[in-house]
């Protein structure tokens, strides 16, 4: 695995559990001095200390962890810290000359002082009586500094290195169980960190570093060795701590996946994978690298294997598992989208933009970004998101998914179970697809990283919704159909669809209905369209009713729908009901408030205003709330389409969205919250006593308006429009489903 991706990290110690951290570096190789051990003598030579040929003492010296000098069965005290530094840079370079100066560097940390020289010499003095009689033989003077002549196996460092060479002969000549003992008996060596007490920093900086990566090169050999060996079982433990300790380490991360996936704990070694992801990217923003890619890969198509580049150090190579490749098949091609509906018309410039914002991968800002479409209830979102998928499966090589976001009963689909259809639809076995929501998406993101795949989402409800699915980088896109205009999903893309011009909407009429009947009856299917206010859902319920009722005259139809308190019931055929259609959005509305005010509230008393323009002035009357207050919920009301500005401070509400807020109203509102709203309105100079007489309640009676309240003087709505504009629905059907006889008191 290429050596740059590895992140230090204390390693694993097999008799004194972890080790301390120490600082990153970006090599493997020990120091120049070391190398000279780790090409002496020949493989599986000396193992054991020897015994000094003129005096008979045994010496030992040990720097795998505290520094400890052994003459026969006793250790030789060496209390001063800075001996022990002079020591350590000698054992550092064996047989090889270390200059005084280097070695005053390591003992004060590059503040020499002028006696340097001198106290160097003094500790060397002491060092040799503290060896010994052959102590003067051990440590030579040798211009420009000392000379420690030591044998190989004299040193754990040296037998560490001697374990490893006959390990490499051993797998090189096929015998990998005697190469993993040789590790064993080599690893088994190291107490803890090198020269754990030799107070100095550029010693544990440079040496120590390199002999702990060197440690670690080999821990990672011997596994996949083990592996190799088929003992994925007996790694497990020992794997678990390493990758618990060293969370950013790849190879070992790697191997840990393989490990698991080959004694049937795929889910565990995927969640892994993700938590690896989740790391490099929070900390460096960088993605796993290309073996540790490749390992997921193979596990989510049922494979497994050696690791990748995992190889013996100098080129030694670990013998794979016989038989690695488990059955599998191909990834399948998911082709989730529904068909599109064949009567579409229209919408060019908007087909056209879609495609190029879709297949477009030009352009480096544009990677992930998320398309969404968006607009009125039945404007024709999902036709639109269909027509631009089916267009664009050509540039989709790996595939369409599709999914619906609204849940059941008017909740929202939950984002991570959708993620869970995903996998499933990508190839991923059940079994391999994490419990916890959380890692199932980051799965889910992972794949899609590395396909091209087009994710189609319809009925979207927000934002927050939607962003767990998006594509974190590749060349999957998504596309969106959201009632909502989803501003605070980053990079998005929005296109807003408009109400059909009256010349395609005549053109959708005709394909349902036919030409012969559309030309009989020019101006009836004219008022169907205005009726319908270009609303392409609404045009086809109508066409659809016209096509199985073939004698029934298109003005009979629009005399229906010119009634605003019958429209909702004309628009229906079978299980497709533009009162359905725009209950969703109603309710939707209950998940939104604005400053404590219950944004379905506000819509239904807009019912009431029958004029196409809704301004602020008349909603803060309508609602007895602060015009700031009322701006805002009409600009909330806008974002879901609800209504669609004319001009700054003007507002419109199609025929349609009124004639159902209108319904809501008679339904859910007390007839004296209808009465005292029109007082409100009085007061506020919006409606007069004239209009009031004009008003006829059931049973016949007619109100009198015994007191009138002109705007006072001051008043934030003083603006009131005359009676010729009125803006407030009187007729007597309205008031009547309010109120009894009798019941009406101005």
């Amino acid at each position: 695995m290429d050596h740059r991706r590895l992140r230090y990290f204390p390693p694993y110690s097999y008799r004194a559990g972890a080790m301390g951290r120490l600082p990153p570096v970006s090599g493997s190789s020990v120091g120049a001095g070391m190398a000279a051990l780790v090409h002496t003598d020949s493989p599986g030579s000396g193992r054991a200390p020897c015994r000094d040929a003129q005096e008979g003492v045994v010496v030992e010296f040990l720097i795998l962890g505290p520094l400890v000098v052994r003459s026969r069965d006793s250790e030789v005290t060496i209390s001063a810290p800075r001996q022990r530094i002079v020591l350590t840079s000698l054992l550092l370079n064996p047989n090889k000359v270390v200059s005084v100066d280097h070695i005053a560097q390591l003992v004060w940390d590059g503040a020499l002082s002028p006696s340097a020289a001198a106290t160097i010499r003094t500790y060397v003095m002491r060092l040799r009586q503290v060896l010994g009689p052959a102590g003067a033989e051990r440590i030579q003077t040798r211009a420009p500094g000392y000379l420690m002549r030591i044998q190989e196996n004299e040193t754990d460092l040296g037998r560490f290195l001697t374990h490893r060479r006959a390990a490499k002969a051993l797998a090189s000549t096929g015998d990998p169980e005697a190469a993993v003992e040789e590790l064993d008996r080599g690893l088994s060596l190291w107490r803890h960190d090198p020269f754990l007490d030799v107070p100095c920093p550029r010693l544990h900086e440079s040496e120590g570093v390199h002999l702990q990566e060197l440690r670690l090169q080999t821990v990672g050999w011997r596994m996949d060795m083990q592996l190799g060996l088929n003992r994925h079982a007996e790694v497990l433990p020992e794997l678990r701590k390493i990758v618990r300790e060293q969370p950013l380490n790849e190879a070992f991360a790697g191997r840990l996946m393989l490990a698991l996936s080959r004694v049937g704990q795929q889910p565990e070694a995927l969640a892994l994978y993700q938590r690896v992801r989740a790391d490099l990217i929070g900390q460096f923003g960088m993605e796993p690298g290309a073996e540790l890619r490749d390992i997921q890969c193979r596990i989510l198509r049922g494979e497994s294997g050696p690791v990748a580049g995992a190889t013996a150090p100098h080129g030694g190579t670990p013998q794979p598992t016989e038989n690695a490749k488990l059955p599998s098949a191909e990834l399948p091609m998911p082709a989730q989208l529904p068909p599109e509906v064949c009567d579409f018309v229209g919408r060019h410039t908007e087909t056209r933009q879609l495609h190029h914002l879709l297949t477009t991968r030009t352009d480096p800002q544009q990677r992930g970004a998320a398309v969404v479409i968006t607009g009125p209830a039945g404007i024709g979102k999902t036709s639109l998101l269909l027509r631009v998928a089916h267009a664009a499966r050509g540039d989709f090589l790996d595939g369409q998914l599709y999914a619906s976001m609204d849940g059941p009963g008017g909740s929202t689909a939950d984002p991570a179970r959708v993620a869970q259809r995903f996998l499933i639809a990508l190839g991923v076995p059940r079994r391999a697809i994490p419990e916890e929501g959380t890692d199932r998406l980051t799965l889910y993101r992972s794949i899609i990283a590395e396909r091209q795949v087009l994710i189609a989402l319809d009925d979207v409800c927000d934002a927050a919704q939607v962003r767990p699915l998006l594509p974190g980088s590749g060349k999957s896109r998504i596309l969106i159909a959201s009632r909502g205009h989803l501003t605070d999903l980053d990079g998005s893309h929005t296109l807003v669809l408009d109400p059909l011009a009256e010349n395609i909407a005549l053109n959708l009429l005709t394909s349902l209905v036919g030409r012969g009947r559309i030309d009989a009856e020019p101006a009836a299917a004219r008022f169907i369209v205005q009726a319908c206010s270009g609303v392409p859902l609404a045009l086809r319920i109508t066409g659809m009713r016209l096509h199985n009722r073939p004698n029934r005259s298109l003005n009979d139809i629009a005399h229906r729908l010119a009634d605003p308190e019958r429209i909702l019931d004309e628009l229906q055929v079978g299980d497709i009901a533009m009162r359905s259609t725009l209950d969703r959005v109603y309710d939707a509305l209950a998940q939104r408030s604005h400053e404590g005010t219950d944004l379905r509230a506000a819509f239904r008393w807009l019912g009431m205003i029958a004029s196409r323009c809704i301004r602020p002035q008349l909603v803060a009357a309508l609602l007895e709330c602060p015009q700031t207050h009322a701006e805002e919920l009409l600009e909330n009301l806008t974002d879901i389409h609800l209504l669609r500005p004319q001009c700054p401070g003007h507002y419109i509400m199609d025929r349609l969205s009124s004639a159902f807020a209108r319904e809501r109203l008679y339904q859910e509102e007390l007839s004296g919250n209808y009465i005292a709203t029109l007082r409100r309105l009085i007061r506020h100079g919006y409606l007069n006593d004239t209009s009031c007489r004009s008003c006829q309640f059931t049973p016949s009676r007619t109100a009198t308006a015994t007191d009138t309240h002109p705007a006072p003087t001051g008043s934030t709505h003083g603006d009131a429009t005359p009676d010729r504009d009125l803006l407030i629905r009187t007729s007597g059907h309205s008031i009547a489903r309010f109120t009894h006889p009798n019941e009406v008191r101005w």
